[in-house]
């Protein structure tokens, strides 16, 4: 076995290099700069324009929307998951005419906007106020409420059925046939090993769609729900006071953070054993 004879002396480091001042690297700076100055200036007109009159008169309110917000959203994100787990598997399924309505019912909510599937629910469905009420539904259709919640529901379903059988598709086959060399039932195969693996794949995309599904759920406040949106409009009609809007970024703002943090943290606790 050969080994060294003579080492090798120690290299000075290497000398650092100044990065050249590009025409990328100044107006970089200066729109960082800008940002900075929009912030104080926006920070200082709050302070400014601070009523405590009006604090105290719409405060309650905006609270009462944004738990509106928070409910609708929850309950339609939960409402949507359950849904898009068949509508997934019928994705993927050999049958072509089941395959053909999956692929229907995704095409058409995702490629249509949240509001005109809302207007379409809350307006078009109360032409047919008769037949409802006939079958016992016209008590749901006819509030707009449960017209929001059904629509971001089906809405959120679409999107999250392809999230699921994006990840489910992106398991290697490799883990398929090795369960199945093991002797390991499809469905078990299926529930712990391609599942568990899809679902961390498919956790980013998840906390996306919630988060657009937080920022669309505004719409409703358009058939009269009164969720941080409505509220807010309902301020500004009484105050004309823009700083109603501000506060209500301000709400999503906080929202959208929230739910940032807490899906990092969930990322980080689920793929432990993934980083080195």
């Amino acid at each position: 076995m050969s080994h060294a004879e003579v080492l090798i002396p120690p290299q000075p480091a290497p000398k650092h290099l100044d990065k050249p001042l590009t025409f990328s690297r100044v107006m970089g700076c200066l729109v960082v700069a800008l940002w900075i100055v929009l912030a104080i200036a926006l920070v200082g007109m709050i302070i400014k324009g601070w009523d405590v009159e009006k604090f105290t008169r719409y405060g309650p309110r905006y609270l009462h929307g944004l738990m509106t917000t928070i409910v609708l959203v929850t309950v339609s994100v939960a409402c949507g998951a359950i849904l898009s787990v068949p509508l997934a598997f019928a994705r993927m399924s050999k049958n072509k005419i089941i395959n053909g309505l999956a692929f229907c019912y995704v095409y058409v909510f995702r490629g249509t906007p949240l509001l005109a599937q809302l207007f379409l629910i809350y307006y078009g469905l109360g032409q047919f106020r008769p037949q409802l009420e006939a079958v016992g539904l016209w008590w749901f259709f006819r509030d707009a409420w449960y017209c929001g919640l059904f629509a971001m529901t089906i809405n959120t379903a679409a999107y999250q059925a392809e999230i699921l059988r994006g990840a489910i598709e992106s398991v290697p086959r490799g883990q398929h046939e090795a369960a199945s060399s093991l002797g390991i039932h499809k469905i078990i195969a299926f529930r712990k090993i391609v599942l568990p693996q899809a679902l961390i794949v498919a956790l980013r995309p998840y906390g996306n769609e919630i988060i657009l599904l937080i920022k669309g759920s505004a719409v409703v406040a358009i058939i009269t729900v009164l969720d941080l949106m409505g509220e807010t409009r309902y301020a500004f009609s009484r105050t004309f006071d823009y700083q109603t809007y501000l506060w209500a970024a301000i709400f999503y703002l906080a929202m959208v953070e929230s739910l940032r943090h807490l899906w990092n943290w969930i990322e980080r606790r689920l793929t432990r054993h993934l980083k080195r």
